[in-house]
């Protein structure tokens, strides 16, 4: 690489680094995408709800994707893990793990996320094939089939009803006592959605595929599909180096034209939203390339 001096670095190459980085190259800026090669869905066998990709593997989408973005010879690729980045008197500096650093005018944060999977045996072996946490993306294959719920209190309330849109053969696992007000209880049982507050032993599966859930009282219930409303982290902490703002949900906050609480930063794609679906995070990145060049413009012509 001949220089580790960008307009914009990227940091994450999935589906919105790589729209952001699209719509940069093509508007014939300079920048590098930093990216580990380890996507959150790297696990998911198809990818659905996203217009002419339907029921692709994630895999090929993204490498379609790395394909086209390569053509345009302003933008640069680095294979790292980011570990800091920081503020400088000029931009930015980006430091990786192995540390190699490079400096841009502006940053782009498309990290995602990391899911916090419980410490249930059986579960991240399912994790994206048979269990699942989006019904836009996932709920059309299990369709009518027996499903349950993995959540508790108000989200697993919600989540409920939403879910029952796709399946009538529907039961809530709190794994413990549930959290749920009584209302809430009552609602869902006049809806025939059972309510299950069993600890959770393990979940047996074959190659990813959920056959049953066995509790700690060794009852066992069989399954086709299991929703997760799970924890999830950042990748990268922003908030502390960079102090971007972080939302209740540990997402950094963003505008609506992806411009973070620090000026110079924008942030797109899971780390940002809790609507985690291909289609959205090339949206968010395609947005977010358009409104840093518009920045890069208007900065150039003062």
């Amino acid at each position: 690489m001949e220089s580790n001096n960008f307009e914009v670095i990227i940091i994450g190459g999935s589906y919105a680094g790589l729209s952001a980085g699209m719509a940069l190259g093509r508007s014939l800026r300079n920048i590098l995408i930093i990216d580990s090669g380890k996507p959150c869905n790297r696990q998911t066998p198809h990818s659905h709800n996203f217009i002419t990709h339907d029921g692709k593997a994630p895999q090929e989408i993204s490498s379609m994707a790395k394909s086209q973005v390569k053509k345009y010879d302003t933008v640069k690729f680095h294979e790292g893990v980011v570990r800091n980045a920081y503020k400088t008197s000029g931009g930015f500096e980006v430091e990786t793990a192995s540390g190699e650093k490079f400096n841009a005018g502006k940053l782009i944060i498309a990290t995602g996320v990391n899911d916090i999977k419980p410490d249930i045996p059986g579960f991240e072996e399912c994790w994206g094939i048979s269990v699942l946490h989006c019904p836009y993306c996932h709920g059309y294959e299990v369709k009518n089939e027996t499903t349950g719920i993995l959540a508790n209190g108000d989200i697993a309330y919600e989540f409920s009803k939403m879910i029952l849109n796709w399946t009538k053969d529907l039961t809530l696992f709190t794994n413990g006592k549930s959290t749920l007000s009584s209302e809430q209880a009552e609602k869902l049982m006049d809806h025939h959605i059972h309510i299950n507050e069993d600890e959770i032993k393990e979940i047996v599966h074959d190659n990813g595929q959920i056959q049953k859930i066995v509790f700690k009282n060794n009852k066992e219930i069989p399954l086709k599909a299991l929703y997760a409303k799970i924890q999830v982290e950042q990748n990268l902490d922003v908030s502390h180096d960079l102090g971007c703002e972080m939302s209740e949900h540990g997402l950094i906050k963003a505008d609506a034209f992806q411009k973070t609480t620090v000026p110079g930063v924008f942030a797109c794609g899971d780390s940002t939203t809790m609507m985690r679906s291909v289609a959205n995070a090339v949206a968010q990145g395609n947005l977010t390339g358009a409104m840093v060049n518009k920045e890069l413009v208007d900065e150039e012509f003062n």
